[in-house]
């Protein structure tokens, strides 16, 4: 039997001045998703590198897969994500303040970024991205969830 690991990863709600968040679909078929979430809609992100910050990390992932640059990232959730696939501590940051417009930079993970009004969201979400909305509409900074049997 393979032993499995908990990870540590962030997602990042990126506000703009319209008051809209980004979100990015995930590619349907070549996207490698630890969750097996292919063709949803998710949050900028990923996986921490060894002594990486938090901030940093946001900031990193980011540039990495939006070309936009993160002038100012706070902590705005934690969140325990797990389903049969992996498990996830998930750091949830917070930006309204950046620099340049979202591109696709990894275009076998995202097909696209888009914008979109909070309370007119697009479906299937990412559960950690929904998640850590709902962390946010709700001013919790950490949703408590029994463990699956």
């Amino acid at each position: 039997m393979d032993k499995k690991f908990v990870r540590g990863g962030v997602g990042v709600m990126i506000l703009n001045k319209q008051g809209q968040i980004l979100l990015g679909k995930r590619h349907p078929v070549k996207e490698n998703s630890a969750f097996k979430a292919e063709g949803t809609w998710t949050f900028p992100g990923g996986k921490m590198d060894f002594g990486e910050t938090f901030e940093n990390c946001a900031k990193r992932e980011v540039f990495e897969e939006t070309s936009l640059k993160l002038n100012n990232v706070k902590i705005l959730s934690v969140n325990n994500n797990f389903n049969e696939h992996a498990h996830f501590v998930t750091i949830g940051l917070f930006c309204d303040d950046f620099e340049g417009t979202p591109k696709i930079m990894e275009p076998d993970e995202i097909m696209e970024w888009k914008w979109f009004d909070i309370n007119k969201l697009p479906k299937p979400m990412y559960f950690p991205t929904a998640k850590m909305i709902k962390n946010y509409l709700e001013k919790s900074f950490y949703l408590e969830e029994q463990e699956k049997p």
